[in-house]
């Protein structure tokens, strides 16, 4: 008895700790191999060999798993606890990682409006080998893309450089009507038509706080952001914005917008919105509940605050 548990230890040990070979431990051991395939069986029947996966990972996979099944997403990555000074770039990193994942060769991106899509933006642009083409689903784009072209140059020689369709106005006209005009430039139109090419679109999702990028680069007026927080804003995806419940808030600040329209959005296939942090945590979630959003890259806080009742 105690020479064929000795054998299943040596057999399991020698397969799942020193990577060898069946047929290396049946010349070793001078078994046959077809032995050692019944004795690494009986191994894993009889507890001597047990896979556990780490319970970070356990966690993780349950959490994300959670909040698929409660805003009905097609996907979630939840990140680590990191902190505020980091938030951005982690998300980002992981952002960029997921969708080189996902996109496949000469693919189209749609991009939105922001400040950690424009990190994710570049952060793609550098390590990607699939040559990604990156269209605007707003104009003000070209506030960022200065950060996009850099990342770009750091390209190493042998990569091409990628295409970005960027529509030429700003993101918020100064009227309804100035709005209607740029829509109806050409230039505008072709870009805007460019945007059903693409497989994927990622958004970043705005809290209705005056450090929000539209704000802070002062795109949209504090008076602006006044009366879009009287009539219940939360937050904000390209630059629409929405209450608590999820609800479009009925404003002509929307009226302004040079974008693609929310009705748009909705028909387009994996959009992937990346947010996270204290100060999002109502925004993400009324976001979420708009029911635009098909994939969710948030932080592990961000990720429980969503799953809490």
């Amino acid at each position: 008895m105690f020479e064929v548990e000795n054998l299943l230890v040596k057999v399991s040990w020698y397969y799942f700790i020193e990577n060898m070979t069946q047929q290396q431990i049946s010349e070793l051991l001078n078994i046959p191999r077809m032995r050692v395939v019944k004795l690494l069986g009986q191994a894993r029947n009889e507890g001597i060999v047990q896979f556990k996966l780490k319970q970070s990972i356990v966690d993780k996979m349950g959490i994300e798993l959670s909040i698929k099944e409660k805003y009905s997403l097609n996907d979630a990555v939840v990140i680590p606890k990191v902190g505020p000074e980091n938030l951005k770039k982690s998300l980002s990193k992981a952002a960029a990682l997921y969708i080189d994942e996902k996109a496949s060769m000469n693919d189209f991106l749609n991009i939105g409006f922001g400040d950690t899509v424009s990190q994710t933006v570049s952060e793609l642009i550098y390590n990607t080998e699939k040559n990604i083409s990156f269209v605007s689903l707003t104009g003000g784009v070209s506030h960022y893309t200065s950060s996009i072209i850099k990342g770009a140059h750091y390209r190493s020689s042998s990569k091409t450089t990628p295409n970005i369709y960027i529509i030429p106005a700003p993101l918020l006209g100064s009227t309804a009507d100035v709005a209607r005009t740029f829509l109806q430039e050409p230039t505008v139109r072709d870009i805007l038509s460019m945007n059903s090419l693409a497989n994927l679109s990622l958004i970043g999702i705005g809290a209705m706080s005056q450090e929000a990028s539209i704000f802070k680069s002062n795109i949209a007026s504090q008076n602006d952001f006044q009366i879009l927080k009287l009539k219940g804003a939360v937050g904000d995806f390209l630059s629409f914005f929405f209450d608590i419940n999820g609800n479009l808030i009925d404003s002509d600040f929307h009226d302004r917008l040079i974008s693609t329209s929310m009705d748009s959005l909705k028909d387009y296939q994996n959009t992937i919105a990346v947010a996270g942090g204290e100060e999002k945590h109502i925004a993400i979630k009324a976001a979420l509940n708009c029911k635009y959003i098909d994939v969710l890259i948030t932080d592990e806080e961000t990720a429980r605050f969503l799953t809490e009742e």
